[in-house]
């Protein structure tokens, strides 16, 4: 078994998970997590990996709930350990897990926000004069894509009436249906886009792409001015979900619209979902 420090292991993974083309925000997240847990260690005097066990996980998990923490934190902090271990064993860095021999902290899920019809007619209203930002949330509503694949979103993955979604995070590349009235916004917003040489469809005034974190600033700004309050991108995937599924749309065809892996994940949903309609393939309007 070869012997390396937490540092140097932690900069090992971040180059192995930056290798297998993860996201950078899924790289930051795991690298902000094993930051803390390495800094953690250094103050226990514990320098290697080998050295670690089951007791100084705990201890560091321990330390960020009296920091104010929630449970739901803490379970993410610890797959990330186990991601990290997991890749230690692979490397032979390590013959033992002892992140396994830790448990997660229980908590319950809370319940996804979907938007009131109300609400997502007052953000439409509010970013009509912005034909960029009226199309991005539109084509967010109305086709329930991640804001990650949005912003990855080609030229030439605009086809007709259909939208071809790139692999994107391990999720594999798949065809997501365009309905009326996003089509129709996203149509006015190209014929406005200015003609540069990035093949972005959605891109800044000096042509760059429009990342996700300024995509994401720029619609909860919308959320403000709508008055929308306690909302957050995600929910305008949470809302076409619960829209179709109240509609009756089959949980196979609306998964694999959304690029869920198991079909279990759009199944969590019907506990929210009352009076659901009768089966069928039409995917609405909202």
């Amino acid at each position: 078994m070869a012997t390396i420090k937490v540092k140097d292991a932690h900069k090992e993974f971040l180059d192995f998970l930056k290798g297998k083309k993860h996201s950078s925000a899924t790289i930051l997240a795991y690298g902000k997590d094993i930051d803390q847990l390495a800094s953690f260690l250094e103050e226990m005097d514990k320098h290697h990996v080998h050295e670690v066990a089951k007791d100084d996980i705990q201890a560091f998990l321990g330390k960020l709930s009296e920091k104010g923490y929630t449970p739901k934190s803490l379970s993410r902090k610890l797959n990330s350990a186990r991601t990290f271990y997991r890749f230690l064993k692979v490397n032979e860095y390590v013959t033992d897990d002892p992140s396994l021999l830790v448990d997660h902290p229980q908590y319950e899920l809370a319940a996804p926000r979907m938007l009131k019809p109300t609400e997502y007619r007052a953000l439409r209203d509010a970013a009509r004069n912005d034909t960029r930002m009226y199309a991005i949330i539109e084509v967010l509503l109305q086709t329930g894509i991640r804001i990650g694949e949005l912003a990855d979103l080609r030229m030439s993955d605009v086809q007709g009436d259909s939208l071809k979604i790139r692999p994107h995070e391990k999720h594999a590349e798949r065809i997501v249906p365009m309905n009326r009235s996003g089509k129709e916004a996203l149509d006015r917003y190209v014929k406005a886009r200015p003609e540069v040489e990035d093949d972005h469809v959605f891109i800044t005034k000096s042509g760059k792409p429009f990342l996700v974190r300024n995509i994401r600033t720029a619609i909860e700004r919308y959320f403000r001015i709508a008055g929308i309050e306690n909302a957050k991108v995600n929910d305008l995937r949470h809302t076409f979900v619960a829209h179709h599924l109240k509609h009756g749309v089959s949980l196979v065809l609306l998964s694999k619209v959304l690029g869920h892996k198991r079909l279990s994940t759009t199944e969590r949903y019907l506990q929210y979902v009352q009076d659901r309609g009768k089966d069928t393939t039409n995917l609405s309007e909202l």
